[in-house]
């Protein structure tokens, strides 16, 4: 059996939001993972959490009914990931953690594993410098929830090998994934409009001149956003939200990155969206 046909195996490490949906997303297309976190009550969620996902796109036609779905298999041992052919990496979105997980995995799977993190916004090459084979380092930004939404942005460092990036586009293809790969930077192409948008759109309400409903109404009524900016925040998460704007600021130095004061006292007062029932609206559990 060639390195080209050997069966996938995906490690995520994370077991938050987004390490939960795309497990789901793999397992509901038959491909085994192994999921990674240290908290073992991220884990014993997770591992509840991720069948219902399965069923949900199932149910939406998004992901294959009939199919066989692998066992979901939960570690808190980094050491579970050696036989791993792709790694994703959705630990929270802080440079220094994702730079030590990645460092870490880098020296426990084989030579040539893709090592793709799902940063929204780190630069690419900046992850891969603390990894023993940049050029096996490259991204991968699903959207949230990725069972449900197809297109995956793509991000190719300057190190990444062309192995690395085939190997990773054909995984997306077996996922059912449509792939657009683009350059590397800070926040790449979605996030470095989309989160410049939702902070300024808080500012808006920030500032009174409209409600967070009227935000959203516009967009949706004038420009044809789906939900609009802040409830998509509340989907994201406003914590990561935060995250993702002052790597943005911190990198560019732009001021219009910089958290506005509404974004930083919800996450302040643990309202981060959906995940905790409360960010801009209100949900019920």
């Amino acid at each position: 059996m060639t390195e080209r046909e050997q069966p996938d195996l995906l490690a995520v490490l994370g077991a938050g939001v987004m390490g939960v949906g795309i497990s789901a997303l793999a397992l509901g297309h038959g491909v085994p993972v192994v999921l990674v976190d240290v908290d073992g009550a991220a884990l014993e969620r997770a591992a509840a959490a991720v069948p219902l996902r399965i069923r949900q796109g199932q149910l939406l036609g998004k992901l294959p009914r009939g199919a066989e779905v692998p066992k979901l298999v939960t570690t808190a041992s980094l050491e579970e990931v050696r036989h791993a052919t792709v790694v994703v990496e959705a630990v929270v979105e802080l440079p220094a953690v994702k730079a030590e997980v990645l460092g870490e995995v880098s020296q426990l799977v084989a030579p040539g594993t893709p090592l793709v993190t799902n940063t929204s916004g780190i630069p690419v090459d900046e992850l891969a410098g603390h990894t023993a084979r940049p050029a096996d380092v490259l991204g991968a930004h699903f959207m949230n929830p990725p069972y449900l939404i197809r297109t995956v942005e793509v991000i190719r460092g300057p190190r990444t090998a062309e192995a690395a990036l085939g190997r990773t586009l054909d995984l997306l293809t077996a996922l059912d994934r449509e792939s657009v790969v683009v350059g590397d930077g800070p926040g790449f192409v979605i996030n470095r409009v989309l989160q410049r948008m939702i902070n300024e759109s808080a500012r808006i309400v920030q500032e009174g001149l409209a409600s967070h409903e009227d935000v959203d109404a516009l967009f949706r009524g004038c420009l044809g956003h789906a939900t609009g900016p802040l409830a998509t925040a509340d989907l994201i998460g406003l914590d990561n939200v935060v995250d993702s704007l002052r790597v943005l600021h911190d990198r560019t130095g732009d001021a219009g990155y910089a958290p506005c004061d509404l974004l930083r006292g919800k996450v302040d007062a643990g309202d981060f969206g959906r995940k905790t029932g409360r960010g801009f609206y209100s949900y019920e559990s």
